[in-house]
């Protein structure tokens, strides 16, 4: 590949467009909104001019309803040799590809599996994809040509090629994105009227669960809209264990021994599932997910006091695998916590401790 075309410079289409300038691609940036390409373009990204030859790949980074209009355009302009797309829905761009009479053979769908709660331009990154999956859905018709055009993109952007049927991945994003999401929201809308009291008791737990809460409704809305009947389906069934865990706890609230007793099941038979769902979640690098030991650090709320700690574990041969950072409420102080591998531990906490730092239970 030596010339690409991204078709909209929101997050994912410049980070992809980042990606590609970094490894010495020529790339050409579209949108419909001529500030946004420009900002693109400033932030190095490619050039707002327009090819003077069919570029090797056409990266169509619009909403899902807008895929196949923006396709079929690009096609009539002839704008490039093959195209892609990156939405994050895949069976209704292709369906509205084919009833516009697009050319399907140099088309390939394809979905990068990243994303940030911050949207547009200014929040695109070039290392945005390394290491995550990037779903290709290629059909009976698809050339090899563009099939290899699309492994080349992914490999460029750092991300890892999987091979999947458009409606398998739409159900997949379901469950694992697009109902996450909404779940969310819906926590997170439990806090818009709660008391202040109540809202200054916020942990790492709920900030976990909300984090994602933050997204934009609008570029959600566009992409639920593409999976709606899908996503409602994992809903129903959410809400089958929700009702199920709301009779349980009030069996548990009652006065009733059985009641109790059965209350105690029906928490515990959901918990004991969650824990085998979450058990399932690919670990570092892929590979099956490993529990680490969790070293708890206070540090003052100063520059470079993160830098000095994650230093003082490389000297002490610790690798970090993780780390989340709880910050305390009315104070200059964060407990940072470090997850590491049990046998480690030991290691890691004896120099610290003799290092100064203030290591918690």
């Amino acid at each position: 590949m030596r010339t690409a075309a991204v078709v909209g410079t929101g997050l994912i289409g410049t980070s992809a467009a980042l990606a590609l300038t970094a490894r010495g691609i020529a790339v050409y940036l579209e949108d419909a909104d001529p500030d946004a390409a420009h900002t693109a373009a400033s932030l190095g990204a490619g050039t707002t001019d327009e090819p003077s030859e069919p570029v090797d790949l056409a990266i169509v980074a619009v909403p899902p309803a807008l895929v196949g209009t923006v396709l079929a355009d690009c096609q009539r302009r002839g704008l490039a040799r093959s195209y892609t797309d990156v939405a994050s829905v895949k069976a209704g761009p292709r369906a509205e590809a084919v009833a516009l009479g697009c050319d399907t053979a140099h088309y390939i769908g394809g979905h990068p599996m990243a994303g940030r709660e911050q949207s547009g331009p200014l929040a695109a990154r070039a290392d945005l994809f390394e290491g995550r999956p990037w779903v290709l859905t290629p059909t009976a018709d698809t050339t090899t040509e563009t099939l290899n055009a699309a492994l080349e993109l992914v490999a460029l952007c750092g991300a890892m090629p999987v091979v999947m049927d458009a409606g398998a991945h739409d159900r997949a994003v379901a469950l694992v994105s697009h109902a996450p999401q909404l779940f969310s929201s819906l926590v997170a809308a439990r806090l818009e009227h709660a008391d202040e009291t109540a809202v200054r008791l916020a942990g790492q737990g709920v900030r976990d669960v909300t984090r994602i809460a933050a997204s934009d409704p609008r570029m959600w809305l566009d992409i639920l809209s593409a999976n709606a009947g899908v996503v409602a389906d994992v809903l129903e069934e959410l809400a089958v264990d929700l009702n199920t865990a709301v009779g349980a706890l009030r069996s548990l609230a009652g006065d009733e021994e059985t009641g109790r007793r059965k209350g105690t099941d029906g928490i515990e038979s959901v918990m004991r599932r969650g824990n085998n769902g979450q058990a399932r979640i690919p670990g570092k690098h892929g590979a099956p997910p490993t529990r680490y030991e969790t070293v708890v650090v206070a540090i003052g709320d100063q520059p470079g006091e993160l830098g000095r700690l994650f230093r003082e574990a490389a000297r002490a041969g610790v690798n970090i695998e993780d780390v989340a950072i709880d910050h305390s409420a009315g104070r200059q102080v964060g407990l940072v916590q470090l997850s590491i591998a049990p046998t480690a531990t030991h290691q890691l906490v004896s120099a610290l401790v003799e290092r100064g730092w203030d290591v918690r239970d």
